[in-house]
């Protein structure tokens, strides 16, 4: 056979490939055009999405540098025509005026008195109220549910009079039992409603292994449960422990009208004038109020999490 058919397919082969070599150095242009294109579009997304919690953050922490700045401003001014980043005359009087001058510090134990003194009772009547309506069928707990709910609806507001009517009865009315009793009565709704929520989401397994061991239904609660419902526990003594310490017309109403009796929020307003405002004073004393939250928050921020690890039983 002749070889001239062979050297003929070699040619043509030889051919194609110079033919499609210049076409390679295009496609692969094409291809890091189409990545560079994918990565600017992802890089864009993210350089939004930066953006946007930075403006975020930027409306949540400016209002707070602008009262720690106003409460070393001497001036007692706190809007201007101008923007003002920083105090005119930076000082410490506002504070000295704060903690010597007025009965601060007396106006703080009773906020904590009164705040400290509500979270226990209303988490030890919502805790076991809790655990009642979500392990217990019993006439009336569907209606009850509904009704806390209905009762949460209302203000606290409405009930005022009737909270005087009874302190009046008590003879609690300008004590700081009183107030407590008031504050933990408020308390209790949002605290079974928190708490029983969380104690739906533990398997009463746990419980029955414990009656099985010996435990009765008090060690199973107090042993088992309760160590698991920390995170609920610690969240509601918070929400409940800030509710009162941000009220006023409750405390203006049931404690004596002398300062050393009152809590912050009422002696703070009665600093302020008819014909004048001190924001310089407000504001000092709203830096040191946002300490004890702080602090609280800080000190059940470890129960959050605590309670997903406690109370497991060995297999």
């Amino acid at each position: 056979m002749s070889d001239q058919p062979l050297k003929i397919s070699a040619r043509n082969a030889i051919s194609t490939t110079e033919s499609m070599a210049p076409a390679m150095p295009v496609v692969r242009n094409r291809v890091n055009i189409v990545d560079w294109l994918q990565r600017y579009r992802d890089n864009l997304g993210l350089a939004g999405i930066y953006g946007f919690l930075s403006v975020m953050v930027i409306f949540a922490a400016f209002p707070i540098y602008y009262v720690i700045q106003a409460s070393f401003n001497t001036t007692q001014s706190l809007i201007s025509t101008q923007l003002q980043l920083f105090p005119q005359r930076p000082g410490l009087a506002n504070y000295q005026f704060i903690l010597d001058q007025e009965p601060f510090l007396k106006w703080m134990l009773n906020s904590v008195e009164a705040c400290g003194l509500a979270t226990i009772i209303a988490l030890v009547c919502a805790t076991t109220g809790a655990y009642a309506l979500s392990r217990f069928n019993f006439p009336g707990r569907r209606f009850g549910l509904v009704g806390l709910m209905v009762l949460q609806t209302f203000p606290g507001l409405l009930a005022i009079y009737a909270y005087f009517n009874i302190l009046s009865t008590l003879h609690l009315t300008g004590q700081i039992l009183g107030l407590s009793l008031v504050y933990a009565a408020g308390n209790i709704v949002i605290g079974v409603w928190n708490i029983k929520g969380y104690f739906d989401t533990i398997p009463p397994e746990l419980e029955e292994a414990a009656l099985v061991d010996g435990a009765n239904s008090f060690v199973a609660f107090f042993r088992i449960v309760l160590p698991l419902a920390t995170p609920a526990i610690a969240a509601s003594s918070l929400l409940m422990f800030i509710g009162g310490w941000n009220e006023y017309v409750l405390a203006r109403l049931i404690l004596n009208p002398d300062l050393s009796q009152v809590t912050v929020p009422v002696g703070l307003f009665q600093l302020q004038s008819q014909n004048s405002t001190p924001w310089g004073y407000f504001a000092a004393a709203a830096v040191l109020v946002s300490l004890p939250l702080s602090a609280l928050f800080l000190f059940l921020q470890r129960f959050f999490k605590s309670g997903l690890t406690i109370g497991g039983v060995k297999g």
